[in-house]
């Protein structure tokens, strides 16, 4: 839905009509019932991709307290995270994800709060929605993993995984040796990330 603002008036009739066809919420993602323990991606983003969270490296590293905190709080793993200047990625397992994005929606609805009153921007829209996507096999799981873990690299704010101070990377990479985490990088490229294993 990132595209709606460029959409003709019939293009977004079409893709309403869909997605209440299916059931569907209008504007946002939907969020599945999921019954028992999963692992998931949650991904958040600030409205439109602006750069709300990357106002200042305090502002990042609150952000990344608050939500790594509430991850604990609701999971029984977090497995990988990472912060940038517009969204953020976990990586978790948990049987409460319900309460998970309550309680990262609760957070979101204060952190706009305050970081609107910072920035003297009363009324600015700070979120878009949150999100949350099962992950379904082993396969999955390490491309995720990877996903969240290169995002830095990707939107060209670091060379290096370990380089961006706001990510679970280091401790990972520390933890499994860099030999392990290049064998897992290999063998679950990002060049796959949401094809045909991904069903």
């Amino acid at each position: 839905m990132y595209d709606w603002r460029k959409m003709t008036e019939p293009e977004r009739a079409q893709v309403l009509e869909v997605r209440r066809a299916r059931r569907l919420p209008w504007h946002s993602p939907p969020h599945w019932n999921h019954v028992g323990e999963h692992q998931y991606l949650i991904s958040a983003a600030c409205y439109e991709h602006a750069p709300i969270i990357g106002k200042s490296p305090e502002r990042k590293t609150e952000c990344e307290a608050a939500v790594c905190s509430l991850c604990r709080e609701f999971s029984a793993d977090l497995y990988a995270w990472c912060i940038l200047p517009n969204h953020y990625h976990l990586l978790i397992r948990t049987d409460r994800i319900r309460n998970l994005l309550e309680a990262l929606g609760k957070f979101h609805g204060r952190s706009a709060f305050a970081w609107n009153g910072e920035d003297d921007r009363r009324g600015r829209k700070v979120w878009a929605n949150c999100f949350e996507r099962r992950v379904r096999s082993e396969r999955h799981f390490w491309a995720t993993l990877n996903y969240v873990h290169h995002n830095p690299v990707h939107h060209g704010y670091v060379k290096q995984w370990a380089d961006w101070p706001w990510s679970s990377a280091a401790a990972f990479l520390e933890e499994v040796g860099r030999e392990r985490a290049m064998d897992i990088w290999k063998r679950y490229p990002l060049l796959d990330y949401g094809k045909k294993w991904d069903r």
